[in-house]
């Protein structure tokens, strides 16, 4: 019988970018697999599953509410029109159309607009909000979000990932004090964060996560936060919502998932370290490559191997080296955020050791052209 890489003509890939949507983010555990299969074959009342599961979910992390959406991105969008909309009907069926007058504006820092693979402000847009940037694309202080906001502010929205500017940022915790002084909502993207209570404790009242990132679920994200907030975002199912809406299989497997998640043994920094030590020696016996340890941007505990390529001694860029290694049978894909400065980086959350080894080996054949 054919595989499903044979039957469509699909590429094998190796996956050392991380928890990536262009590749598929993760691989789910066998137990939620079967609840997703388990939901596809049963009937249920959705907005009871819906309740439901979002006040299992709520127990289990210790907060107010939680619902189950179709990714972080629609969550994204979803939390914009909750605190635009809140109950009122003809902004709920006209978000983009109603002429009424309406507080739109979403205050973030300028350095967290960034492109995740699709912009922050085309989901926000989508949600009815209009983006106000604040402070600098190098610094944002809790001054800097105050002054931006008016009577027109419907929220502040923070963004913790790895894409943003880390540097002489205000905290979630800052962010909260800001919001709560002056009365607005402080929505915090979250997506591919492993702490599911951190920034709810920190004062957020609506936050954002990816079901399929670190929870490893399947396609689904995550809104947890305060009662009134999450039952506005849950009111969207009738509005924008509708376009994003979430199946049964992935609320019922995103459930099972969340709860997995907290009892799980993770592998830690530390440990990655010691697996990628062969791995690093290895790569560095490579004429014109070095290899190291660096530590996730965003202050995660996940530690990635550095690769530089000496492009000059070599005779070709990081750019197409990397494509080199997308060709053949097996694709290996890469953190690529700093080619330009010719280095890449190497997650091993999703590689096994003996995918490190094949990785060495076509980079080698890609390096020095010895197959």
């Amino acid at each position: 019988m054919q595989s499903i890489y044979e039957q469509y003509q699909l590429k094998n890939v190796i996956n050392a970018s991380g928890r990536m949507t262009m590749l598929g983010v993760s691989t789910p555990k066998a137990e939620v697999t079967e609840r997703v299969g388990y939901g596809l074959n049963h009937y249920f009342e959705i907005k009871d599953l819906v309740n439901k599961t979002g006040q299992y979910i709520a127990k289990l992390l210790k907060v107010e509410n939680a619902v189950v959406v179709s990714c972080a991105s629609a969550g994204i969008a979803q939390s914009v029109a909750a605190v635009i909309v809140k109950d009122n009907a003809d902004l709920l069926y006209n978000l983009h159309t109603s002429p009424q007058p309406v507080a739109r504006e979403i205050v973030m820092p300028k350095g967290h607009n960034v492109n995740y693979g699709a912009p922050v402000d085309t989901m926000v847009a989508l949600g009815g909000g209009e983006i106000v940037e604040a402070g600098y694309a190098n610094e944002c202080s809790a001054a800097q979000i105050a002054a931006k906001i008016t009577d027109q502010t419907a929220a502040i929205l923070y963004v913790k990932s790895h894409h943003c500017v880390q540097k002489s940022m205000l905290t979630v915790k800052e962010a909260a004090q800001v919001a709560k002084k002056h009365q607005i909502p402080l929505i915090v993207d979250a997506a591919a964060e492993e702490d599911l209570v951190t920034y709810y404790q920190d004062g957020a009242d609506l936050v954002i996560y990816s079901g399929a990132k670190a929870i490893e679920g399947p396609t689904s994200g995550l809104v947890i936060g305060k009662h009134q907030y999450v039952e506005w975002v849950k009111q969207q199912s009738s509005g924008i919502g509708r376009a994003m809406k979430v199946g049964k299989e992935g609320i019922l497997g995103l459930t099972l998932a969340i709860e997995l998640y907290l009892t799980a043994k993770k592998e830690t920094g530390k440990q990655m370290v010691e697996r990628m030590s062969d791995f690093i020696d290895d790569l560095n016996k490579i004429k014109g490559v070095k290899a190291q340890i660096v530590w996730d941007a965003a202050g995660r505990d996940i530690a990635r191997a550095e690769i530089s390529f000496d492009q000059k001694a070599i005779g070709k860029t990081t750019y197409a080296m990397m494509a080199e290694l997308k060709q053949g049978d097996t694709a290996i894909y890469f953190r690529e955020y700093k080619a330009n400065e010719g280095k890449v980086e190497a997650d091993i959350r999703s590689v096994t050791n003996e995918q490190l080894k094949t990785i060495v080996s076509r980079i080698r054949q890609v390096v020095t052209g010895v197959k």
